[in-house]
């Protein structure tokens, strides 16, 4: 069931522990709150409305799959764009979550995509086969020309961080850091589904 994105809204500052049942060693080191050897987002969720919103985000670049990803050609669509690396905990923690999005928004035309800001492609490959993520990640490590492209929005180095862009490219919503309520972010993405392009 949609809830109105009014309501929407107002839940963000609502969130709530999920679980997955993702088991592996840097996982467990995120749950048991050690933080070692990693920068994590502070796990606030902004919301914005469409009249607050800043320009649309012109963002490219080589895929782990070896294809290229270009925003362009997602132009009136909804993404979501996830900002990883395979040795950072609440990345292998929510791996699963996104995912679960990902199939539940295939047919509404929302894409994801992934961008790594660590690895080289091998290790996202492994990464995506480990935790079953069926979406490809632009490799940033190199020229850090997604991160720069969302100057502003994301912190440099605070991974995870997800960002829903609306239809015009413009960022919608911001997750800084493991997204702990998947019911949350799924009605954030039904909400900016719902908009009128142009809006």
């Amino acid at each position: 069931m949609k809830r109105p994105f009014a309501v929407m809204m107002v839940l963000a500052s609502l969130v709530t522990v999920s679980c997955t049942s993702t088991s592996d060693a840097l996982a467990e080191q995120y749950r048991d709150g050690s933080g070692a050897n990693y920068i994590s987002g502070d796990g606030a969720i902004t919301v914005l409305a469409p009249e607050s919103r800043t320009d649309s985000v012109q963002f490219e670049g080589d895929l782990d799959t070896g294809e290229f990803f270009s925003s362009s050609d997602y132009a009136g669509s909804v993404i979501v764009v996830n900002f990883w690396y395979a040795g950072c905990p609440p990345c292998r923690v929510e791996a699963a979550d996104l995912e679960s999005l990902h199939q539940q928004f295939l047919s509404d035309g929302v894409a994801f995509v992934g961008v790594n800001i660590f690895d080289q492609a091998p290790t996202a490959l492994t990464f995506a086969k480990e935790f079953g993520v069926s979406y490809g990640s632009i490799m940033d490590v190199e020229t850090g020309s997604v991160r720069l492209a969302f100057a502003g929005q994301v912190a440099p180095n605070a991974v995870p961080t997800t960002l829903v862009l609306d239809k015009q490219g413009r960022v919608s919503a911001r997750i800084s850091g493991v997204i702990t309520d998947v019911d949350l972010l799924a009605n954030i993405i039904e909400g900016v589904l719902e908009e009128e392009l142009g809006s």
